[in-house]
């Protein structure tokens, strides 16, 4: 199905970064009802690079092997090769656990370097003195997400005070839908930590409100121009991802809007 929104059959080349400094990816959280290698297929088709999320089922000849960090080496290669094959490059991964100890946590890192990602996302604020000396050493990024109320990470002053002086590595995973469902205002919360974000997960919403529908970026509710402005103000080259949780297994058009918007942002801001 998704083969319309490709160019004569083959994937749409994808930049690795837009002219505003940032790249746009896919959560493949919105492809959850897929595989990885389906999932890369759609992104490639929309235009967007992936984060990858642990645990999907990886597809092809890999079948029904999870996607996380005990992959082998081999298996590793094979998604890389996939990436190669649709011309995009995965550039996060998580939202994943990660140890305070530093063993078990140089683990995460040791596989996003193989996968050659900007930076891994996840939630454990509690092993951020580890998190911090890792994403030095290896020159990846560590984002912390938030989910809504009521998880620990749902209040960015929790973040926030916890990352302001950090290592530049260390930043936010910004997830403005979720600070929508905790009756936050995004754009109030942005400009406040915009220094500090280091990934977006972006979505737009039917209404500010606990809980609803996404939407194609500018349908709905939320000034995501503003947003992107605030965190373009500091030269920020991380990831815009879009997350879309909504029309499960037909929401690839709607995510091609998505990245149709942020494109055209780009092109008007760059």
């Amino acid at each position: 199905m998704w083969l319309a929104l490709r160019s004569k059959g083959a994937p749409i080349p994808v930049q690795e970064f837009t002219a505003a400094g940032f790249s746009i990816a896919v959560q493949c959280w919105s492809f959850k009802e897929f595989t990885l290698f389906q999932a890369i297929e759609m992104a490639a088709a929309a235009g967007a690079n992936v984060e990858i999320f642990p645990g999907q089922k990886i597809g092809g000849e890999l079948g029904d092997l999870e996607f996380g960090v005990d992959l082998s080496d081999d298996s590793i290669q094979l998604v890389r090769d996939y990436l190669k094959k649709n011309h995009i490059r995965a550039v996060n991964f998580g939202v994943t656990p990660i140890s305070k100890d530093e063993a078990q946590a140089r683990k995460i890192f040791e596989f996003a370097k193989k996968l050659d990602l900007y930076g891994v996302t996840t939630e454990s604020l509690e092993a951020i003195d580890t998190l911090e000396k890792l994403s030095a050493e290896y020159d990846i990024k560590v984002c912390f997400h938030n989910h809504p109320k009521p998880t620990a990470l749902w209040n960015p002053e929790t973040v926030w005070n916890a990352v302001k002086d950090r290592h530049e590595n260390i930043g936010f995973c910004a997830d403005v839908g979720h600070w929508a469902s905790s009756n936050l205002n995004p754009l109030e919360v942005i400009r406040k930590v915009a220094p500090r974000v280091r990934s977006l997960h972006l979505k737009d919403r039917e209404s500010m409100s606990e809980w609803s529908h996404d939407r194609p970026f500018g349908s709905g509710v939320m000034d995501l121009v503003a947003i992107l402005d605030e965190v373009c103000k500091h030269r920020f080259v991380g990831n815009v991802t879009i997350e879309y949780e909504h029309n499960w297994e037909t929401n690839i058009t709607e995510i091609a809007q998505c990245v149709g918007y942020l494109r055209a942002y780009a092109a008007m801001r760059g």
